[in-house]
């Protein structure tokens, strides 16, 4: 693959699933992600991730629109494109069974490999699962397996890696450990793209974002593209009593850039010049007596990003913390 060419490319792919309700897979959306890059589709259930990603390794076909994976087109080329992808599911697609080592060498010697179990110790070193490569994977905990499961998926060493939900019931601590073990992967030259729900993991893990939104792209950029978008910073007010929200939007109401949202019992108001509302607020509710348990001024968060460029969804799009 020509490295100036993207690793993946799609135009206006569409799919159709006329026995579910709306019947919309995807509708039309279209996606370019640069070679040794992270790209995230971010977005709720049913906004179209996993069919995208089941079109883009050829175990689905769209209905029209055309997609290239490493150079090759996944509707004409189908073998070429599985000969250079990996595939890490939403669920793990390793047999309890057997041992981490067991597991790799198994994939290497399907997949033909002169060495596959040379292949296998390389990666349970990468991964970090060197100490665990000869117990039965039975015994692993959620982020072992998920490890695994990235391991798995990089025994033939693929341009082009597709995740699906990488963190889903993941702890904190084990999230991140795959988020480490993603960015290895790209500083070694693999392009990954990566579906999820999480705001914090696509924050963290991804170069570009597209969102979506009911089998369309709703917006597309960097984090901080997209951010920039809901416009400047906000001001957050969290008052001793839940009561005095509509008297601090009140006072507020000068130095807002826009209509304040409520939320959590916090009141937070949009601004365009941080350093005035932040002393001009401070000073207004001095002035009525006012002595909040909280006062700050933040840059927009990727979820405010979400939900303003996409709108409500009926199935609410998760932070981490939230799972």
């Amino acid at each position: 693959m020509d490295e100036a060419e993207p690793a993946i490319e799609v135009r206006d792919l569409r799919k159709h699933y006329p026995k579910t309700p709306d019947g919309v897979g995807l509708n039309g959306i279209d996606l370019r992600v640069p070679v040794s890059t992270v790209h995230a589709l971010l977005g709720p259930n049913g906004a179209g991730k996993t069919t995208t990603i089941r079109i883009l390794t050829t175990l689905l076909r769209a209905d029209s629109g055309t997609a290239r994976v490493a150079g090759f087109d996944v509707r004409g080329q189908g073998r070429q494109v599985r000969r250079r992808v990996g595939l890490v599911g939403q669920a793990a697609a390793v047999d309890e069974v057997l041992t981490g080592r067991q597991n790799l060498s198994m994939i290497g010697r399907l997949n033909h490999l002169l060495s596959p179990a040379t292949r296998a110790g390389e990666l349970l070193d990468r991964f970090g699962l060197a100490d665990a490569a000869d117990r039965k994977v039975s015994t692993y905990s959620g982020g072992m397996r998920r490890r695994l499961d990235l391991a798995a998926a990089l025994v033939v060493d693929p341009q082009v890696l597709f995740v699906d939900e990488p963190t889903t019931g993941l702890d904190p601590q084990a999230r991140r450990d795959v988020w480490a073990s993603i960015g290895d992967l790209v500083a070694g030259g693999t392009t990954v793209l990566v579906t999820t729900q999480y705001m914090e993991e696509a924050d963290a893990l991804a170069d570009r974002i597209t969102m979506l939104a009911a089998g369309r792209v709703a917006a597309s950029g960097s984090p901080d593209e997209l951010k920039a978008r809901v416009g400047g910073d906000w001001l957050d007010v969290t008052p001793d009593h839940p009561a005095d929200l509509a008297r601090l939007a009140g006072i507020c109401a000068p130095y807002a850039a826009g209509p304040p949202v409520t939320a959590d019992g916090v009141l937070r108001i949009p601004v365009a010049d941080r350093t005035r509302a932040l002393v001009g607020v401070s000073s207004a509710l001095a002035d009525a007596r006012i002595d909040p348990l909280d006062l700050s001024v933040r840059r927009p968060t990727l979820d405010e990003a979400f939900l303003a460029l996409t709108g409500p969804p009926t199935d609410p799009v998760e932070t981490a913390v939230t799972r």
